[in-house]
Order: structure tokens, then C-alpha cells, then sequence
């Protein structure tokens, strides 16, 4: 039986450090010699260029993985020297919404997509588009846990909401083991009234769920998807990189403790 983990970074709301999580949670996981693999679930690509990808020039991407036209194997391809892999994707992948419209179990093409190459790693993390749609779908099919990154501002909540509803919707009907793993403050100004208030009330409703770990507003973390590298190859002691360390380290403990049955 496989120990992959299999996350899937998710919020309907744009803008709130998704993918830039999703690619420097990579990037610090495997830092610490665990093998990542990162899957682009987001049409925009954004995570693929973050990665050192170029999403114009891909032989195989995300899309071909999710029409079954080839297995995972062939669809991965090295995030660069970054340490992760990464099925990569591109605007090509809206087809996929119409492309799955006629398909048997279309909520399930992912998980069985990635099924054959899960022994090769120890974590996988799904970068998902901001809305509710089929390839959000799927990432939460395939899930065990879903990581959330929320912004500490006036209409976080209320985004909160409506996303906990679309996790306790995906549970009930296409799949049972999902879990909210952890909510992660992102771009976080602790001189911010609001924003603290944001986090005790996050902390108020949902106790240890809430990561411990913060990420800080950082201009590292801003520049380094333009260089296509996580901040940790960009300016390894910036408070973005040394946040982003803290967060896999933070996960890290999480499951061993869940595995060692002590949590």
C-alpha cells in the first residue's frame, strides 16, 4: 500500500498565493529529500513557468494526461534543477471541460491517471484553478487532503464558506476520504488591524487546522515566478523562502504524527 500523499491546493477565489504555495511547498519539500510531484491542474500555467516550464512548448501536458491520450510516465518531466517533477499545463487544458463532457467516471480521471506512478513519491501536490469546475473536480477526487490558502482580508470568510460547502459536497459524493488538511495564511502584513482579525477569527473557527506557519507579504516571493524559480533557488534567506521551509517542515511533522497514530 502506497503512503503518497496527495494534496490538493485549493481556493474558489483568485489571488490568494495558490499556485505560488503550490510551487514553493514543492520546491521546500523537496528541499528536505522528500520526492514531490507537482501536478498543473490550471489552465493559466502559471505554476509550469514557476517552475522553470516553458508552457508553450510542451510535448506532453496536463490535457493529454486527463483525454487519456498518454499515461502519467510520459506526461511528467523534471521542474527544472528544482529537486520536484511536474505535470505540466497550458490553455490547452480548457478542452478538457469539453473533452471529459461524454466520459464514463469523469470525475476520476485524474486518480486514475496518477494511480500507476504513486510509489515513486512521497508527496503530490495539485495546483487547482480558482473555481469550481471539472479539473477542481477531479484534483479533490484524487485527493486525501486539501490545503487552502486564504488571504487574511474583509471577504475571506465569506469565500471560506462557500469552498467548505464544495469540499463537504466532493466528500459525500465522489469521495470519502477527502480532509481539510490545513488553512495557510498567505501574504500576511501582521501591521494589518484587519488582517489580524482575519487570523483570530480563522484560528476561533477552526482551531488546529489552521497552519501555525505564516506566510509573510515578500518581495522575493513576488519576483521569483518571473525568474521561473521558487523563491528558495531565488534568495534562499528571505522571509518567503524561510516561511515556505517552516510549512513543509510543518506538514512533514503533521503526518508522520498521523501515521504514527498520535495526533
Amino acid at each position: 500500500m502506497t503512503t503518497t500523499r496527495i494534496r490538493a491546493l485549493a481556493n474558489q477565489k483568485g489571488g490568494v498565493g495558490k499556485t505560488t504555495t503550490s510551487v514553493n511547498l514543492a520546491a521546500s519539500l523537496a528541499a528536505t529529500r522528500r520526492r514531490v510531484l507537482l501536478v498543473d491542474m490550471d489552465p493559466q500555467g502559471n505554476a509550469t513557468m514557476g517552475s522553470g516550464v516553458d508552457k508553450y512548448h510542451l510535448a506532453y501536458s496536463a490535457l493529454d494526461l486527463m483525454l487519456g491520450d498518454v499515461g502519467a510516465s510520459d506526461a511528467i518531466r523534471p521542474a527544472a534543477d528544482h529537486g520536484y517533477d511536474i505535470i505540466p499545463a497550458n490553455g490547452d487544458l480548457t478542452a478538457a471541460e469539453v473533452g471529459l463532457m461524454q466520459v464514463q467516471e469523469k470525475e476520476y480521471r485524474l486518480r486514475a491517471a496518477l494511480e500507476p506512478i504513486l510509489g515513486r513519491y512521497d508527496y503530490v501536490l495539485i495546483d487547482c484553478p480558482p473555481s469550481l469546475n471539472m479539473l477542481t473536480v477531479n484534483a479533490l477526487a484524487a485527493a486525501h487532503g486539501v490545503v487552502i490558502p486564504i488571504q487574511c482580508e474583509y471577504y475571506a470568510l465569506e469565500g471560506l464558506t462557500a469552498l467548505m460547502k464544495t469540499i463537504e459536497r466532493i466528500r459525500e459524493n465522489v469521495n470519502r476520504e477527502l480532509e481539510i488538511d490545513g488553512l495557510l495564511r498567505t501574504m500576511f502584513d501582521p501591521r494589518n488591524n484587519l488582517a489580524n482579525d482575519v487570523s483570530a477569527q480563522l484560528i476561533a473557527h477552526f482551531g488546529d487546522r489552521v497552519y501555525r506557519t505564516i506566510i509573510p507579504r515578500n518581495v522575493r516571493l513576488a519576483e521569483a515566478p518571473s525568474y521561473g524559480i521558487p523563491v528558495l533557488n531565488y534568495d534562499r534567506a528571505s522571509s518567503g523562502a524561510l516561511a515556505y521551509l517552516a510549512l513543509a517542515g510543518e506538514i512533514i511533522r503533521r503526518d508522520e504524527r498521523s501515521r504514527n497514530g498520535t495526533d
